[in-house]
This record gives structure tokens, sequence and C-alpha cells, in this order.
């Protein structure tokens, strides 16, 4: 859930499409730590943000990666989509398999926030064994529909969690 001291309204009470990229590189997958969301107070997920009307949904997740990661990214496989329905927050997320093109990773910023209430705190590659070892409640939700979090590639379909 996420904190309402700093997170803007903005994304409470509607319907959110958003779009996020699995980067998997040397069997490693690129996770962001946001800060100030979930029950544990951080969450780890997958770059990507708002799907804002008229840019297409491969559009917004190299514009994602670029401002949050500093890499460049080709679209590849649609992967799967995740609906998470919350007391005030309802989100559609289209996953894709993304791969590098070029960059250096580096931390950037969340475009959908501003200067003050900027969440991202860390951006790394997490092995399968650092993938399992994460409390559930810190990583973003869809991990846990696959049978090892590593496996996240191979989800198929809709899944949906309502909380």
């Amino acid at each position: 859930m996420l904190n309402q001291n700093h997170i803007a309204s903005q994304f409470e009470n509607k319907v959110r499409v958003r779009v996020c990229g699995i980067l998997k590189e040397n069997d490693q997958i690129l996770l962001l730590k946001h800060d100030k969301i979930g029950p544990a107070g951080f969450l780890w997920s997958p770059p990507g943000g708002g799907v804002d009307f008229g840019i297409t949904l491969e559009e917004t997740l190299k514009n994602e990666f670029a401002e949050e990661t500093n890499l460049e990214i080709e679209v590849m496989d649609y992967l799967f989509t995740n609906e998470f329905i919350a007391k005030r927050h309802h989100a559609i997320e289209i996953f894709y398999l993304v791969k590098r093109i070029s960059g250096t990773l580096a931390l950037g910023n969340d475009p959908e926030l501003p200067p003050e209430k900027q969440i991202l705190s860390e951006a790394r590659f997490f092995s399968a064994e650092e993938l399992d070892s994460l409390p559930e409640n810190t990583i973003h939700n869809a991990f846990n529909a696959a049978n090892a979090r590593d496996k996240i590639t191979e989800l198929k379909g809709l899944f949906t969690f309502k909380h």
C-alpha cells in the first residue's frame, strides 16, 4: 500500500495502467527499490511506470527505463498482465521482457513524482537466491506468482491480486 505522506493522491481511487520491464542479464533480474511503499516501508519492483494518453506501451517503457535507470532498452516479448486491487489502489500492469541496448546502470528518478517526493533509492541486479531471500512483502507481488521468483519471465496470462 502506498504511503500518503510521500506519494501524491494522483494514484488513488482510480484505475492506473502501468507498463513494466523485466531485464534479465547473466541470470540476474534488475529491480528498483521504492521507499515509502508497502507494509515493510519499501518495495523492490521492476522499472516501469504509468501510461499516458497517446503514448504507446513500448514508448512508455523505453522512456521509463531511460529516466529511472539510464539504460536504453529494446522491448521484446509480452509476458503477462498483473492486476493489483487494494483499498485505494487499482493498477493494471503489462509486463514485457526487455533487452539492454546501451547505457550504464545508474539510479535516476521517477518522472511521475516531483523532486521533493522522489522514492527511488537503489537500482541493482538480483540473483535467483537473492530474489528468493526477499520477504514476500518487500518485492512486487507478481514475483510471488511464479514457482520461483527468477522464473517470472515464464509467466503467461492474467494474474489478479486483491487485498
